[in-house]
């Protein structure tokens, strides 16, 4: 592919995601007014910004913790805890959640396995990911709407996400099956047969965590438990604007935030973000200004976090991001 063809492609697939955010970005600024936006960052005390940053710390280690279970336990903590944490980092600086094929590329290198083994577990994380955020949408969403309608749409995402669910579990039980269909593939196609198939394989080999209950649901509780934790951070920087909030907030606007940084956008979901954590609050009768002034705090703290374990990671392990470019522009070669 030539590079003129190659920049192209790039600005066709990234140029969506920074239009969304760009058009996000002013929505909520413009709603916002200046100086209640100052007034409410001010008002934000230190020991809640502390607070969710400890949490944030405490995040990623249980996050690291479910992705051992589903690695087998291959990598240590420590491997897991870093890798995670750059992976964060990749997603704030580059544009489609790169970060997540860099991460399975540097564990894949760290345990010396193909990359798209350990992407299945990526996925299955994702996976579960949907299937609490629909979930907790599902518990908030008629409590801050008030309307009927409301439960039944939060209903049909969950049944979506369970579905989707469903396929990957069926795909992990009958993997001769979807063998099958590659290897047909693979004889009309050699391209096909030399570059997806084998990756294809590695994802099905990985996906065998979803046949072993005691794997399947410790990493499910872990993870459930992470999203415990980012909950109770959202909600301690809530209480800042609102002390008198319930904790079902917290869920709420985890839930929106997390649906809402799935849509495309510009790297580390900026303008989607704030216009999810905006859309949340505003609903529940915060203000847009403090409600904007919360998703500002809240994003620096992540960026902040993830960028100095990530980047102490990268030069800690001597990870080479050139090396994952090319990794990049071969996936998107062969996608």
């Amino acid at each position: 592919m030539k590079l003129n063809d190659a920049v192209r492609r790039d600005v066709r697939r990234w140029g969506l995601g920074v239009v969304i955010s760009l058009t996000a970005l002013y929505v909520v600024f413009r709603l916002a007014d200046w100086q209640e936006l100052l007034a409410a960052l001010a008002s934000i005390r230190t020991e809640h910004i502390l607070a969710a940053s400890a949490l944030t710390v405490l995040f990623i280690a249980v996050r690291a913790l479910a992705w051992r279970v589903l690695l087998n336990g291959r990598p240590t903590f420590r491997q897991a805890f870093f890798i995670v944490s750059e992976g964060y980092l990749l997603n704030n600086i580059l544009p489609l959640r790169a970060g997540e094929f860099g991460r399975a590329v540097f564990m894949g290198r760290a345990l010396g396995v193909n990359a798209f083994h350990v992407l299945s577990t990526i996925v299955i994380e994702r996976a579960f990911d949907l299937a609490i955020a629909a979930g907790l949408l599902l518990s908030t969403l008629p409590l801050a709407l008030e309307m009927g309608w409301a439960r039944s749409a939060a209903v049909l995402v969950l049944v979506l996400v369970i579905t989707g669910l469903g396929v990957l579990y069926f795909m992990a039980l009958k993997p001769q099956l979807i063998n099958g269909i590659v290897e047909r593939i693979g004889r009309k196609s050699d391209l096909f047969q030399r570059l997806i198939a084998p990756q294809i394989t590695a994802l099905m080999d990985g996906f065998q965590a979803l046949t072993r209950p005691a794997q399947f649901f410790t990493s499910l509780l872990l993870v459930i438990v992470s999203w415990v934790v980012a909950v109770t951070t959202y909600y301690v920087i809530i209480l800042s604007v609102a002390p008198d909030a319930p904790f079902w907030w917290g869920i709420f606007t985890d839930a929106m935030l997390a649906l809402g940084i799935s849509l495309p956008s510009a790297p580390g979901a900026l303008g989607m973000f704030e216009g999810a954590i905006v859309a949340a609050l505003t609903l529940l009768g915060v203000s847009n200004s403090a409600a904007l002034a919360l998703a500002i705090v809240l994003h620096f703290i992540q960026y902040l976090i993830t960028g100095l374990i990530g980047g102490y990671g990268l030069l800690k392990e001597g990870q080479s991001l050139g090396a994952l470019f090319s990794q990049l522009r071969l996936r998107d070669k062969v996608s």
